[in-house]
């Protein structure tokens, strides 16, 4: 607002009134405190509150009076006190209109007969800058907020990659950095490892909320390719209700470590929850538990060993047309899942019982097996698992 916008009435008023800043300033406060229960609590001091006041007087009378320069230095350190006194921003902007009212009827008690009428049309003008200068506080209070929640975030992530990381940490620490997150050093806890399906995005979106519905208390990391969770299990939950819910989050694939009963036990669980997420489909948005898939897990656990025995074990499939290939691997994976049944594994397949067996003596003469061996069947069992987590057929 320049000097012309306002009314020379209101102008010459504030000119005058404004020796009087700190007298006034101390009367709002008054006027605020005697208003607004927030503001007689003990974690804010009635001398801030004063200088506080006495400022925004200032603030607004020096605009309506036409001075050249106004100082907001003022109205953004309130705001930014106000936010870490804790504050409630409805309490904050209540004590502006407090103050505004304040303001206005002390100008209108100091205005003589004739000018009142005039001040009364000007009302618009200091409402005008009250609203500019509750504006001024309130980005200051937002930023402040942010900023917080920004370095609670930071501090959160930090204590959970204590817990998941470090190897060394040893249990005092474990149980520090869990304080800090409000977690139980004992009790039933999983680790979620979850893959990022682009850097810093959230494989699981909201989790921490939603599990929260159920009862789940937790605390989350998210870096660049992976979304990790410590998640505390209440006595008796089933863990395959955890699973369920993620199921519906997942956007790639998920891991879950085994339960565990101390906190400091979490990097380990750590480990497991990441080799079960390694386990799982590349591409696919599958949940996988550590202990329910051992043998997966532990083709997962080492991909240059796996990869060898699939070559080995394979070859001769994997170097087919893609489609060809497919279709072999698919009908003797499901044919061992069917524990060798033909006829199970052709009713999934939807197929003739005699072409699920062309197909399997095609993959038996290629790769020279017999699959009524239970070596030779664990073998390609083994191979076909390590093909899967490999992407490779």
């Amino acid at each position: 607002m320049t000097t012309r916008d306002v009314d020379p009435t209101l102008q010459a008023l504030s000119r005058r009134t404004l020796p009087d800043a700190a007298e006034l300033g101390l009367q709002m406060a008054e006027r605020i405190t005697a208003a607004i229960p927030a503001y007689q609590g003990e974690h804010i001091d009635f001398e801030d509150v004063v200088s506080s006041c006495t400022d925004n007087v200032r603030y607004i009378l020096g605009i309506l009076a036409g001075q050249p320069s106004i100082d907001r230095d003022a109205p953004r350190a309130t705001g930014l006190r106000r936010a870490e006194q804790g504050m409630a921003y409805s309490d904050v902007l209540e004590a502006f209109r407090v103050g505004g009212r304040f303001l206005w009827e002390r100008l209108v008690d100091r205005a003589d007969d004739d000018s009142r009428d005039n001040l009364l049309r000007a009302a618009a003008d200091i409402w005008a800058v009250v609203d500019e200068l509750s504006s001024t506080v309130t980005d200051a209070y937002r930023s402040t907020l942010v900023d917080r929640a920004r370095r609670s975030e930071q501090l959160r992530g930090v204590m959970v990659g204590a817990l998941l990381d470090g190897e060394t940490t040893g249990a005092e620490k474990d149980w520090r950095a869990a304080t800090v997150l409000g977690l139980p050093q004992d009790g039933g806890f999983v680790v979620v490892s979850a893959e990022c399906t682009s850097p810093g995005s959230e494989a699981l979106p909201d989790v921490e909320r939603i599990l929260r519905r159920q009862n789940l208390a937790g605390a989350w990391r998210l870096d660049h390719d992976r979304h990790e969770g410590l998640v505390v299990l209440p006595l008796g939950f089933d863990v395959a209700r955890l699973v369920e819910a993620l199921a519906e989050l997942s956007t790639a694939r998920v891991g879950i470590s085994a339960v565990f009963h101390r906190i400091d036990a979490s990097h380990d669980a750590r480990q497991e929850a990441r080799l079960a997420l390694a386990a799982a489909t590349p591409g696919s948005a599958e949940v996988i538990r550590f202990e329910e898939h051992p043998l997966a897990v532990l083709v997962a656990a080492s991909s240059d060993a796996a990869t060898s025995l699939v070559r080995r074990a394979l070859g001769p499939v994997l170097v087919l047309p893609a489609d060809e290939a497919a279709i072999i691997l698919e009908t003797a994976r499901t044919w061992l899942a069917a524990g060798g049944s033909t006829s199970a594994a052709a009713k999934t397949l939807h197929l003739h019982r005699n072409t699920v067996r062309y197909r399997l003596r095609r993959l038996e003469e290629l790769v020279g097996c017999d699959l009524t061996h239970p070596v030779d069947a664990a073998r390609i069992h083994v191979a076909l698992e390590g093909a899967r987590i490999l992407g490779l057929g």
